[in-house]
């Protein structure tokens, strides 16, 4: 097989040649037998027959008396019939009906009179009985190959007399974890290291899908151990998994050692991200190098290795759930490649809208709060804000219309929020994203939030929010909630070594700044022109981040001295703090989701008792205060 090095074929081309290429490989699947009772999910590896049956007798269906109903033939509601006692029998449901007898009377319609009964109208033949073979007969084909067992079949399965089955095995994967820098999981691991949590993500995915896994030690960037590793799973294995290595750095020798070991059908797919996959084989095992970003190796899993491995588990795989949704902001895409993008998705009263979510390939946070995948074609340069977009959808459709979109300005007490919400007995899931005030108010505008958080100040008064509201929303359409006084201030070092007293020191310091539109950002330009800095003179000032414990966590690993933030992120981060004002964090709601199920319900945990013992415990937080900027206040 020739080699395609960093190819850019694109993915369904790519899915075509090497599916083919698998099936034409492995042949027959590997089969083995199963008890009926514990095929729960397994696939049949051929048709399965009745081998008696159902009911093998014939049986009651009810509680009463069993009858010949030629004998009953004159009983009349005004004209009773009497049956003496030897000339029935009295059964329960699921009784064996003695051969004399072809009808059974409910114990409803008798009357007992003398050591016999009273009946009241005439029974006709098999009457209440359940005949012999009523629901199965035996060589009845119960279910024919390749069919998914569920409980439901595998109960009339056991109903038919088949106690076992021949099941397609399930197909291990041999997962390969490679790289000099990746560590076992740990809580303290050390610079430069890695820690490997792809395998498990991997691994999880393929159970979900039903098959098995065998993960491998990892393994360093030396050729000859990953070649051994690799020889070895495919000896193991009826598939292989390579992590990392499958780029054309230095140390990737993914490629080079399957081809050399077999040999790689695709080196490179439009796919972004997902870009440097290989598609192998080693004789009849199919063998894959994912990338190490975990994000691109979850997108080549979803479209490549689902695919593959529902082939050598004899399943069909099922259609994606889709829906279409407007694009909630501008998505901008390469026409180089076929774009995966993870989209958080909100309904409205004009229907779905989608979010997209932070594109990087190891932003693995991107996947878990992802609601659905939007694909922006090859050759596409992506969707206009308000564009209708099919997204393929990763939850159930309800959580989706349960959902609450939440965004705008960071602060952990939404996730907070968010927690007892779920600790509730409401449906309602908050789904929240960070892009700032100003964020918020677009998103408000638009209708593709229902609620945000926000802190703009005022620089000509002091005033929170109000002025921005009148401004961006002159026709009203939005209710802004009161929401907490919250304190802002300058985070460093613990123990503060370099001695920073006030925000005018940051001039002599590394700096860490929030992104523009940010309502921290709109307080530190506000303090900047205040003590006349150059922003241009502040070393890392253009340096941006989206949340406040991205700053704190800048801080706290030496990449920055000092950064504008809150008081609870500091407390995270274990850094000192020195105040500058209490601010007023509240949040700008859509008037037309006000009255929603989930917007009220969110109402109900910001007003609770719950909540306000939480921020105590957080620190930093007061509720109903705001104040000027640089408004020193006391803890």
């Amino acid at each position: 097989m020739k080699q395609n090095y960093l190819n850019n074929v694109p993915i369904e081309e790519a899915l075509s040649l090497y599916l083919g290429a698998v099936k034409d490989a492995v042949g027959d699947r590997k089969t083995e037998p199963v008890k009926t009772n514990e095929a729960f999910g397994r696939v049949l590896a051929k048709a399965v027959y009745a081998v008696i049956c159902s009911p093998h007798y014939n049986a009651s269906a009810m509680d009463g008396i069993a009858v010949k109903s030629a004998d009953t033939v004159s009983a009349a509601e005004n004209e009773p019939l009497f049956l003496p006692d030897g000339s029935f029998k009295v059964v329960d449901t699921g009784d064996a009906i003695p051969d004399e007898y072809d009808a059974v009377i409910m114990v409803e319609d008798i009357t007992e009179k003398d050591g016999g009964v009273l009946i009241y109208s005439s029974a006709h033949p098999w009457q209440n009985i359940r005949q012999i073979g009523e629901d199965i007969c035996m060589g009845d084909m119960l279910a024919s190959s390749f069919t998914v067992l569920t409980p439901q079949l595998c109960g009339a399965l056991l109903a038919g007399g088949v106690t076992e089955v021949e099941c397609i095995r399930k197909p291990i994967f041999g997962i390969i974890p490679t790289g000099d820098e990746i560590v076992s999981p740990t809580s303290n691991p050390k610079k430069g290291e890695i820690i490997e949590f792809n395998s498990v993500i991997f691994s999880g995915m393929l159970g979900e899908i039903g098959a098995d896994s065998k993960t491998y030690d990892i393994v360093p960037d030396k050729k000859e151990l990953l070649t051994d590793a690799i020889s070895q799973a495919a000896e193991e294995c009826d598939a292989v998994l390579v992590l990392a290595g499958s780029s054309a750095g230095r140390d990737d020798y993914t490629s080079e050692i399957i081809d050399s070991l077999g040999g790689v059908l695709v080196h490179g797919i439009a796919a972004k991200p997902g870009k440097p996959a290989v598609l192998g084989l080693i004789g009849k095992v199919p063998v894959i190098g994912l990338p190490g970003y975990p994000v691109s190796g979850i997108v080549v899993m979803n479209e490549i290795v689902k695919l593959v491995a529902d082939y050598l588990s004899g399943k069909t795989t099922p259609p994606d759930t889709a829906i279409t949704a407007k694009a909630a902001r501008s998505i901008v895409s390469s026409l180089k490649y076929k774009e995966f993008v993870r989209v958080t998705v909100g309904k409205n009263e004009n229907g779905f809208f989608a979010q997209p979510l932070p594109r990087a390939a190891g932003v693995i946070t991107s996947f878990t709060k992802a609601d659905g995948i939007l694909e922006v074609p090859q050759n596409s340069e992506g969707y206009e804000i308000g564009e209708q977009v099919s997204v393929r959808l990763l939850r159930p459709k309800e959580d989706i219309e349960n959902a609450l979109i939440v965004t705008g300005s960071h602060d952990p007490l939404i996730d907070e929020i968010a927690e007892l919400l779920k600790r509730s007995e409401t449906p309602v899931r908050l789904c929240s994203s960070h892009v700032g005030s100003m964020g918020a108010v677009t998103a408000v505008r638009t209708h593709t939030a229902h609620l945000g958080g926000i802190h703009l100040l005022d620089t000509e008064n002091g005033i929170y929010n109000e002025s921005y509201i009148k401004k961006y929303f002159p026709q009203g359409g939005v209710k802004l909630v009161k929401g907490v006084g919250r304190i802002q201030g300058l985070m460093v070092k613990k123990g503060n070594p370099l001695n920073i007293k006030s925000f005018k020191d940051i001039r002599s310091y590394r700096y860490v700044n929030r992104q523009k539109g940010s309502g921290t950002r709109i307080l530190c330009d506000f303090l900047v022109k205040k003590y006349g800095l150059d922003e241009n003179r502040i070393e890392g000032f253009a340096t941006e981040e989206f949340t406040h414990t991205a700053v704190a966590a800048q801080i706290a690993n030496g990449n920055a001295d000092c950064g504008l933030g809150i008081y609870s992120a500091a407390g995270m981060y274990d850094l000192d703090f020195i105040e500058i004002c209490v601010e007023e964090y509240d949040f700008l709601i859509d008037e037309k989701a006000y009255e929603t199920d989930c917007v009220q319900a969110f109402l109900k945990v910001l007003r609770s008792e719950e909540f306000r013992k939480r921020l105590s415990e957080m620190g930093g937080y007061r509720m109903g205060m705001n104040s000027c900027p640089d408004e020193k206040v006391k803890l």
